[in-house]
């Protein structure tokens, strides 16, 4: 029998170490504990690997191994790595412990993990309890990681995808459980897979996400590119949600990736040469209609990206949107953006910015998403798919640069007790319509920019995607004929009944 553990085995022997921390901690804290030790053990296991492989590679010239261990693309330095951390789990200071290997680790691989872990103490009592309380979870904590099943180890595992995949499990586990918060951190699989497959990514193109979170999207969008000949850039606002995208993208050896921690309306830093960085294609599930997002130093924007209007104070979609625009190629880039459906029609600066928007012939489609997709909200929301190729062929020499395309996609998915879900044949209805430009009776419409400006520019997918079904016809006589029938029914059955009653001496006429 295989002694390899299937991803599902790993699965749950990473979810069932949670129960470390399940009631005494809230699961948006202890998810940054798990998903770091789960971090440690893979580095530490894949380090061992290699150490095995140089090792029978060159006899066990251990002068050799080294050199070849320090060209590795990573280092787990001595007294940083998981077993020796398992091995000090009764110390009385084992949270300092962690942090001073997390620190060894960072300072050793300082290019790819600089920072990484500054918003993670394992020694907080805060977060954790106090002394005893914290030294018992630290130790659980560690025991359950030790599972023997939890090898890790890429030639115990034949696949470095499985690391990747348990790791996106994990996230959207977390996700799950943690209502709205679960927003600032994670795209469901489905629709991050769905707005890749629209952006359609090629060999060489530069990605972006500006509100990256833990880079679930931005991987989907990569794992897209065949040849994995792409440059993958990310801005995130939120610290500890940084340092999860960081992990995320090494565990999938996306670890050339650039990902800032920044604040990308207000301090924006994939600078070049002093302007925004260019992309290829730029995608975002950015928060829905943010409040206090920047609008007070909008109007002095050093990179004027809110020519087209600034967008109200408490809504924030149109700064995302708008910045996303801005940067992306000139002539060529693409963007994919999901944003809640006001975005559609809401009116004042937000209007205006969306007549230009349309005006300039940028946007290409507008897709209608199932409610309940996104985790700790209940509300539908919609894709955008904006193309500046569309502006450089100024003329609209083709039919499809004539049309916007609208997409209700809303009806067709998988309902769950709380949460509903794209099936691949969803995505694939979706994208072979847009990828088709085709319109389809009650699910497309192409319409022409005339239409839309016959319509204020409101965007609303209703006006344009006609879902409405006739009831089916009466047949009046035969409605009749049937309560005919069943009024005839009736009376024979209240007859019997009549007749039974009187044999058990319980009729009418019974003293």
């Amino acid at each position: 029998m295989s002694t390899i553990p299937s991803k599902n085995e790993i699965n749950e022997i990473v979810w069932q170490a949670c129960d470390t921390f399940r009631g005494a901690i809230d699961p948006a804290q202890y998810k940054d504990y798990i998903l770091t030790m789960l971090f440690i053990k893979y580095m530490s296991d894949l380090w061992k690997d290699k150490y095995e492989e140089y090792k029978e590679r060159y006899t066990g010239d251990e002068q050799r191994i080294q050199r070849a261990m320090d060209r590795e693309r990573f280092r787990v330095p001595a007294k940083a790595d998981f077993d020796y951390l398992y091995s000090q789990r009764e110390q009385a200071d084992i949270g300092s412990i962690i942090n001073k290997a997390l620190e060894k680790i960072e300072e050793a691989n300082k290019l790819k993990l600089e920072n990484v872990f500054r918003n993670i103490d394992f020694n907080s009592e805060a977060a954790l309890g106090q002394a005893k309380d914290r030294n018992r979870r630290l130790k659980n904590l560690l025991t359950d990681f030790n599972n023997p099943k939890l090898d890790l180890r890429p030639s115990v595992l034949h696949s470095r995808d499985v690391i990747g995949d348990v790791y996106e499990y994990l996230i959207a586990r977390f996700a799950a459980g943690a209502g709205k918060k679960a927003g600032e951190f994670y795209t469901p699989a489905e629709v991050s897979e769905l707005l890749a497959k629209l952006v359609n990514p090629k060999s060489g193109d530069r990605i972006c996400d500006p509100a990256c979170g833990s880079g679930s999207l931005l991987i989907k969008v990569a794992k897209e590119v065949d040849d994995k000949n792409y440059a993958l850039y990310g801005q995130e606002s939120n610290g500890s949600t940084w340092s999860l995208c960081k992990m995320n993208m090494f565990l999938h050896e996306m670890d050339s990736s650039q990902i800032e921690w920044c604040d990308t309306i207000n301090s924006p830093r994939l600078i070049e040469d002093d302007e925004l960085m260019r992309f290829n294609i730029v995608v975002a599930n950015p928060p829905f209609s943010l409040d206090k997002w920047g609008y007070e130093h909008a109007g002095n924007d050093k990179f004027n990206r809110f020519w087209r209007g600034i967008p109200p104070k408490s809504k924030g979609d149109y700064a995302f949107i708008s910045h996303m625009i801005e940067t992306a190629l000139k002539d060529e880039g693409r963007v994919g953006v999901i944003v809640p459906h006001g975005v559609l029609f809401r009116g004042g600066s937000e209007g205006i910015i969306r007549t230009k928007l349309v005006d300039e012939n940028l946007l290409e489609a507008v897709i209608g998403l199932p409610e309940k997709l996104f985790y700790g909200v209940s509300i539908s929301a919609s894709i955008l798919i904006f193309n500046k190729a569309r502006k450089a062929r100024d003329k609209a020499v083709s039919e499809r640069d004539k049309h916007i395309l609208f997409i209700d996609a809303s009806r067709e998915y998988e309902a769950g007790k709380k949460q509903f879900k794209l099936r691949e044949q969803d995505i694939s209805k979706i994208v072979n319509t847009y990828q088709q430009f085709e319109q389809i009776d009650k699910y497309s419409h192409l319409a022409s920019l005339e239409e839309i400006k016959g319509n204020d520019y409101n965007l609303n997918i209703p006006r344009y995607v006609d879902t409405y079904e006739a009831a089916p016809e009466i047949d009046i006589k035969a409605v009749q004929k049937e309560i005919k029938a069943l009024e005839a029914e009736l009376v024979q059955v209240k007859l019997e009944m009549e007749a039974y009653l009187k044999e058990l001496g319980l009729g009418e006429d019974a003293e």
